[in-house]
Formats: structure tokens, sequence, C-alpha cells
């Protein structure tokens, strides 16, 4: 039994302003509902952007790091996120550093990585979902999708599906005391029982949140750092 990443949920205010600024950044295309973006052919997954009133209290647990090819591209995927609603954001980083670190406009972070990082090689436009969290719940992770790590040093990280694409990251200790619902949250699918691949995500860490399910098709639980996560049926 396993699971499969199916798509990504994405909280916001105004999901199909925050839909429309995505989809003008990563150079995708926006689905007819307007809330959700498409995934690169043959690459990537949709991204669902949901309508939540919750304030944002703190940086998001998961954030994209973009990649570039070139200096070029790198100046044009900031530029073009500062035309659509983006801007520029200063977490202390110094001078030297390669990686410009922005928000998009409901103030979530993003970074758009110079190119030859050589971590972020052969992935998709993003490079990877950049997560805040423990070795330990990297290798639930590992488990859960049946990604091998490609990463794990330091008790920092990193899977990335056998297909290639983004990775998923973890960058170990410290980590940010939890402060609300994750703004950006996985989607899976049960690749066969979802009630047996239940069971199984839960004794590889998992705890389930409710006894029922969000919107009659979502089962919603939390990783072994807290982090919420969708299962659905195979999807």
């Amino acid at each position: 039994m396993s699971s499969h990443l199916v798509s990504l949920s994405f909280d916001a205010k105004d999901p199909v302003n925050l839909a429309r600024f995505w989809a003008g950044v990563l150079r995708r295309e926006v689905a007819a509902d307007g809330t959700t973006i498409l995934p690169a052919e043959g690459t990537g997954f949709p991204i669902r952007f949901l309508s939540s009133t919750a304030e944002k209290t703190g940086p998001n647990q998961m954030h994209f790091d973009l990649t570039s090819q070139s200096p070029e591209e790198q100046d044009a995927t900031v530029a073009r996120a500062l035309e659509l609603g983006g801007r520029h954001l200063d977490i202390g980083q110094g001078p030297d550093e390669t990686h410009v670190v922005m928000a998009d406009p409901e103030g979530n972070e993003l970074c758009v990585i110079a190119a030859g990082n050589n971590f972020l090689a052969g992935t998709a436009a993003i490079g990877a979902l950049s997560s805040d969290g423990t070795q330990a719940v990297g290798y639930f992770w590992s488990k859960a999708l049946g990604w091998p790590l490609v990463w794990d040093q330091d008790e920092e990280t990193a899977i990335q599906s056998p297909a290639g694409g983004s990775k998923i990251s973890w960058g170990g200790p410290p980590v940010n005391p939890k402060t609300g619902k994750n703004r950006l949250r996985l989607d899976l699918a049960a690749d066969g029982d979802r009630d047996a691949e239940l069971d199984r995500l839960i004794s590889l860490g998992a705890k389930r949140l409710d006894n029922g399910s969000q919107d009659g098709e979502w089962i919603e639980l939390v990783d072994p750092d807290g982090n919420e996560f969708n299962l659905s049926e195979r999807g």
C-alpha cells in the first residue's frame, strides 16, 4: 500500500487573486474554477487555493524555492512576481546572498534561487517545497509517499519522486513553534483501499484529526511534526 501526491492545498483570503499570481509567476494555466493552477505538462502537481479567513501568524512551515537557469531568468522571475503584486522580503539575509527572498500578495514567503544551484539541478520550476521540520518527519514522508531520500545529512532531509520533479526538503532543528493551521498542505490519494492506507499512515506516525472527512472526500491528518495533510480515495 502507498499514497501519491495529487495536489497542494494553499489557504488564501482571495483564492482567485492568489491563483492568478502564482499562475503568472510559474507560467502555468488556471483551471476553469479560477482557483486551481494546473500542473506543467508532464511534471508538477495542481495547486488548489482554498478560501480561508485565518490570519497569517508567522512564517509558513513550507515555501516554494523557484529555480533559475540563468541570471537573466532569475531577474525575470523576480520582476514578474513584483509586477503581479509580490514584494521583496527582509528576513535578515546578508548582501552576499544569491537567492532573492520575496512574499506573494498575501505575505507567503518564496525564494527565487540563483542559477547553478546543484541541489535543485534537474528539478521543476518549483525546485523544492522547502519545509521547516525534523529529520523524523522527512523519514515519515519518504515512507508515506514511497519517495527515496535524496539528502540526509546533519538532520536535514529531502525526498524526490523517482519520476523527478520538485523535491520536498526539511531543514532540521530548531523547528519553529506551530502557531496555527499550516497554510500549505499536501493532498494525498491512496493507491488502493483508503482505510488500509489510513491505517498504514497512522502506523508510520500520522494522527487523524477528526472522525469525518472534509467536503465528503478528504480525511485530515497530521504528520509526526503536527503538520496537516489530506488523504482521499484513489485519484
